[in-house]
């Protein structure tokens, strides 16, 4: 078997011309080399697998270099950047933070610092994931940061800039890396196919790429696996059966069939989806992402931000152009309620299944907020909704609503809310079952007319104060028990008392079964007079009346009743019924006189 070697080591640059996507660092670093300005220790911050300690290997080749280029590279051909590259130079040393953090480790690397380089003019120290020190350790490596001997130089890489401490900051020349773009690892990854002799179609690197998630050695680790699938020829189509990722072809006939209101396919294509092993929560985001890169394609100046290949770009323009503008944003807020509650749905199906039943019933909602009232027409104020008249023939009932929501057109529909028209009523037809007006026939009156666009001839203001008054009165009658009353039977109410008594005992209302239980109630007729001595307890018995009516209704037939509740107050010689622990001890020591005696005599102290 031969030795393979994984593309992330086998392609790992060796110059700064060949490092993907940081620029601004393998500049400044070359012209700090060709000047000879070379600070003392180096800071090396940004996300996983995006250059660092690949660069941090090249700066330290190339300032022991013996024959550096003019534009500041190392040679790669001298004895110390063949040792170095055989891992064979004493000159530089690699330590891993994570598992060498402990104080006792940089009191040995700062033992080692004392001592000059063998050969060549410098000694480096490249400290990977430094952030994993302890702060003792950090403490301990501060003074030898400060002041190295001048042929010590430092270079420090982390993913973590915020977890270092600002003492270790201020003397590091701190550069922060950015992460790799779609189109620097693509171009990366079509330059190793071609040393490779490996073809691949290009929506299948983007997808790889988009996959890495801006880190090009994930990159290179899943371009190996899909070249072990794939063999010489990578598709679009093996990429995404290897990495199990949702076509886009789906997310553009889920769209499709939104725009259509076709709900039964895009639940079926939904089913389709999960029947291949895909995550519907997976299958969520990637829609909001789909909606987004069409939003994306309705301006030119925005199209620049969508990394895609050429011919998925067409798709996107294809598709956006038969959307507007008010369906996406409808449709990018509702996706993102849904994602927002994803997790607290116990049927996370039947969720995802909500959302594409919302998501298909977008257009009907924006076409009927078009066809209402345009923003040219009078809004009405107060507006008017007329009811129909009654199955009798009654006259029609006028009544007015202050307007919550504007009646001008939204720019963007709500998802939940259904636009209102105002409605124009039409005066009742007569009934011809109706009897006649003073022995005359019944003549229909000409039906009354509000035109929307100039106002109204009624008086608002005389329907709103007969509004109130109705309104008023509806809430007393409402306070009544009941509307029909018969007298009450004493000895089956006291019967019915008792159990109401256990009943409002279970419902663990103790409260009020304590401050009720010893009363008896009283009557007069249809009347019930319950005695209470305190208020707080009369407040929740008139608070509980209307379920003590149904339940003595049900119970035992006792028609609605008057309930009348009372506060008496308990007399003088009647003991309390609540005593507090001061009340407890005056009426012991009054029932036992001797309590104080030993008191006195043992000099005992009561603490109540």
């Amino acid at each position: 078997m031969s030795n393979f070697t994984v593309s992330a080591r086998k392609y790992r640059p060796g110059t700064f011309d060949t490092v993907v996507g940081q620029n601004h660092v393998t500049q400044t670093l070359k012209n700090a080399i060709k000047k000879g300005h070379i600070g003392h220790s180096f800071l090396f911050c940004g996300p996983r697998g995006v250059g660092k300690t690949t660069c941090a290997r090249i700066l330290a080749k190339a300032l022991n270099c013996e024959n550096l280029t003019a534009d500041g590279e190392p040679c790669g051909t001298c004895h110390a950047c063949v040792s170095f590259q055989n891992h064979q130079s004493f000159n530089i040393y690699e330590l891993d933070a994570a598992s060498n953090n402990s104080v006792d480790d940089i009191r040995s690397l700062n033992e080692q610092v004392r001592f000059a380089p063998q050969n060549g003019r410098y000694k480096i120290y490249i400290i990977d994931e430094v952030h994993m020190l302890s702060t003792a350790a950090f403490n301990a490596f501060l003074k030898t940061l400060e002041e190295p001997p001048s042929y010590a130089i430092f270079i420090l890489a982390t993913t973590e800039k915020h977890k270092i401490l600002p003492t270790i900051l201020s003397r590091c020349q701190v550069f922060d890396f950015h992460r790799i773009g779609i189109k620097e690892a693509i171009v990366h990854l079509k330059d190793i196919c071609r040393q490779e002799g490996i073809t691949a179609e290009e929506e299948g690197l983007y997808i790889i790429a988009q996959k890495a998630d801006g880190a090009l050695r994930d990159a290179l680790s899943i371009f190996d696996k899909v070249a072990s699938f794939s063999g010489e020829n990578i598709t679009y189509q093996d990429v995404i059966d290897n990495l199990n990722v949702l076509d886009y072809e789906y997310y553009f006939k889920i769209i499709d069939l939104a725009l259509e209101n076709d709900l039964p396919g895009a639940l079926l294509l939904f089913d389709e989806i999960l029947v291949k092993g895909f995550d519907s929560h997976n299958f969520l985001n990637g829609l909001s992402e789909h909606l987004r890169n069409l939003l994306i394609c309705k301006d030119p100046s925005t199209i620049k931000l969508l990394e895609l290949s050429e011919g998925t770009q067409n798709l996107y323009l294809a598709q956006s152009s038969k959307t507007n503008m008010s369906f996406l944003l409808s449709a990018l807020n509702l996706l993102n309620q849904f994602d927002i509650q994803f997790k607290a749905s116990k049927n996370q199906r039947l969720h995802v299944e909500l959302a594409l039943m919302k998501l298909c019933h977008i257009p009907d909602v924006l076409q009927f907020a078009e066809s209402g009232p345009g923003p040219e027409k009078k809004k009405l104020e107060p507006e008017l909704q007329l009811r129909k008249p009654g199955r009798h023939g009654e006259n029609a009932i006028i009544i007015v609503e202050e307007p919550k929501v504007p009646v001008s057109k939204p720019a963007v529909a709500p998802i939940n809310a259904v636009p209102t028209t105002p409605q124009v009523a039409v005066a009742p037809t007569p009934n011809p079952a109706a009897p006649t007006e003073n022995g005359q026939p019944y003549i229909a009156k000409k039906p009354i007319e509000v035109d929307i666009t100039s106002g109204f001839t009624l008086d608002i203001n005389k329907i709103k104060e007969n509004l109130q008054q109705a309104q008023k009165a509806a809430a007393e009658n409402q306070a009544q028990v009941a509307i029909e009353f018969e007298t009450v039977d004493p000895a089956l109410f006291e019967k019915a008392w008792q159990v109401y008594l256990d009943y409002i005992f279970k419902k663990k209302l103790v409260a009020l079964h304590t401050g009720v239980k010893h009363v008896t109630p009283d009557f007069n007729h249809e009347r019930v007079i319950i005695p209470v001595n305190s208020p707080i307890v009369r407040n929740m018995l008139v608070e509980q009346k209307q379920d003590m009516v149904d339940f003595m209704g049900e119970k035992f037939g006792i028609k609605p009743f008057i309930l009348e509740v009372t506060v008496v107050q308990a007399s003088e010689d009647e003991a309390p019924k609540y005593m507090t622990d001061s009340d407890k001890l005056k009426k012991f020591r009054e029932k036992n006189p001797a309590f104080d005696n030993m008191v006195k005599k043992f000099d005992l102290r009561l603490d109540w």
